[in-house]
Formats: structure tokens, sequence, C-alpha cells
């Protein structure tokens, strides 16, 4: 897919009018990178409406040898340039489906609880292809509050753990939670599509050694309703039990 066509898409998904400006909050975020450890993750300050990036913290270079100068300089066509081609429609996909659920089905006055994941294939310094999941928070919307500027969380994961191409979409509800309420696969169908979205929050707190007494707590419904969710995790997969489940995990993240 060409660039100008890709510039397109991207800017029909995030078609904006308004020109925000970051605010304090963003910048104590760049200043608190001087002082983070360097690690596989690295995160950034998107700004979908002008196609650039706000800020790049340092271990972008440590985690795909990139030099982060001319990331902030090109913006995000540098970026696009190294996505994987076989990923690039089914990406954009995920973007606009993401988009168009938060648009027409999350009130205006929770877009700023919400919380957004994909990945993707990604070329680095060495010319070698990385898995990318890349999980973004809005922080700044238009006047039609579409999300325009976001802190972006990239992790990077060894390309040869295969991850098929998916999107999900959390809101944080009132115990400080994140539910989910849009989860797609764009590749290969998988057992684990069968999964609903609260069997999907579930399992994830499963993995953190939540009880279901304190799961259900978190999700607002009965320690009951939990453990009939447990049984049909387990049946679903068909695994006998949570350890089992968690082992898997650390095989095949993109489910959750």
């Amino acid at each position: 897919m060409l660039y100008k066509n890709i510039k397109k898409i991207y800017h029909d998904i995030f078609k904006s009018y308004a020109h925000p400006e970051l605010d304090t909050h963003i910048k104590k975020i760049m200043e608190l990178d001087v002082y983070l450890p360097y690690s596989s993750t690295f995160f950034c300050i998107t700004n979908t409406q002008n196609l650039t990036f706000e800020f790049v913290s340092k271990n972008m270079t440590a985690c795909l040898g990139l030099d982060k100068e001319v990331l902030i300089l090109e913006g995000m066509r540098n970026f696009w340039s190294r996505i994987h081609p076989e990923d690039i429609e089914l990406w954009l996909k995920g973007l606009n489906d993401l988009m168009e659920f938060t648009l027409a089905e999350i009130p205006i006055n929770q877009r700023y609880r919400m919380s957004y994941t994909w990945n993707y294939r990604l070329k680095n310094e060495q010319n070698n292809y990385v898995n990318i999941i890349q999980n973004t928070t809005p922080l700044e919307f238009d006047s039609a509050m579409k999300p325009i500027i976001g802190l972006a969380h990239y992790t990077v994961i060894d390309i040869n753990v295969s991850m098929p191409i998916t999107v999900c979409a959390k809101l944080l509800n009132e115990k400080n939670e994140y539910e989910t309420k849009y989860f797609n696969n764009y590749s290969q169908k998988l057992l684990t599509d069968g999964l609903s979205n609260r069997e999907r929050d579930v399992i994830r707190l499963l993995t953190i050694n939540k009880t279901s007494k304190e799961i259900a707590d978190l999700l607002n419904i009965s320690p009951n309703t939990v453990d009939t969710h447990r049984r049909n995790i387990l049946k679903k997969l068909n695994i006998s039990s949570t350890g089992e489940l968690i082992g898997m995990l650390k095989i095949n993240t993109t489910f959750l």
C-alpha cells in the first residue's frame, strides 16, 4: 500500500478540526522519561491530527535501534514505512473499527477513560521484523470528542512468537479496573475468538493472581458469576486449570 493511501485512510479515521496543545501533565510525563530504566518497552506522545510524534522516550532506541530524532523529524511516515506490508491493511481496518465503535458506543463523558490496544510487525534498525503491541490512552480530543493526542506504550516481542493482528478497547470503570468493550481478531480465526469480553477480563485478572471475590469486586459482578466464567473459559480453551491457562498466556497474549 502506498504511503499516500495510508495517509488518506489514517486521516479519514482520525479526521478532526481542533488544534489542542499539550498540557502540563503531558510535559511532566516527558520529564519522567529521564528516570525510567531501559527495558523492552518505550512510549511516545502521538498526534494523529498532524501525523507527528510530540515526544519519543529514550527506550525506543534501545528497543528498536532507531534514531528517535529522525522519528520526531519525519513523524508517522517514517514509522509506517517500517510496518510489515502484510499487516498494513489489517492494522488500518482495526483502527477504523475502533474509532467507529468509540464514536457510536462510548458516551462522550467516558472517552477519557478508554484505552486501546493493537499489534503489528515492525522492521527494526537491523532490518529484522519484531512484534509490536501498542497500547494508547487518549489525552486530548477535538471539538467532536474524537481522540487526537495519545500516550502510546509499545512493547517489543520476538518475531518468533506467532501473533494474529487483533484490536481491543477497554474502559476504566469506577473501581479503576479495565473492562473490555471491544475485541476483534483480523488474522486467522482462533479458538479464543469464542471468548466473551467479560471472559477476557476474568482471564487477565486471574493471571495476576486475583481471587474470584477480588475479580467480582473489580468487575461489579458476583463471585458465583466469576466462577461460572472460569468454568466456561476452561471448557472453551480445552484446558484443565488456571495454571495451564497462565502457561498458555506466556506463549500468546493476543486474546486479552
